[in-house]
């Protein structure tokens, strides 16, 4: 089994340019294959086309289409059933945090007080947590 084939596919999506590519430079550095959009319609149209992320790693304030309507497209039309939705945000009101659980999310991270190596230790960790027998 070549390191290839182990490689998860990660779908990030925020409107900060400088931000999406550090990120998808950072987790393509810790064995993810990285795809990005800059908004809620970009992905989706993604998944649309045939990708099918293992993490969607999403900001919620973006223009078109926010984060909070992306996860209810995704859900409403079951547009990524298998993938670990996370938030990635600086929106961090105890109600977006419970929007986003109520959407499913796996996780709710806040931008403003996270390394970039910590986000990518907490989607790890969430998604070890998620593969774990329950």
């Amino acid at each position: 089994r070549n390191m290839e084939e182990s490689k998860k596919k990660i779908l990030i999506v925020d409107d900060d340019t400088f931000l999406l590519d550090m990120y998808a430079f950072k987790f393509s550095q810790h064995n993810f294959e990285v795809y990005t959009a800059s908004d809620g319609l970009q992905a989706i149209q993604k998944i649309k086309d045939g990708l099918a992320p293992a993490v969607i790693l999403l900001d919620i304030i973006m223009p078109n289409m926010d984060g909070f309507e992306m996860l209810e497209k995704i859900n409403r039309e079951n547009l990524s059933p298998n993938s670990t939705n996370i938030v990635l945000s600086n929106k961090n009101q105890q109600s977006d945090v419970d929007r986003g659980k109520s959407l499913g999310v796996a996780g709710y991270i806040v931008k403003a007080s996270s390394t970039p190596q910590e986000v990518i230790e907490q989607v790890a960790e969430i998604l070890s947590n998620k593969d774990a027998p329950k």
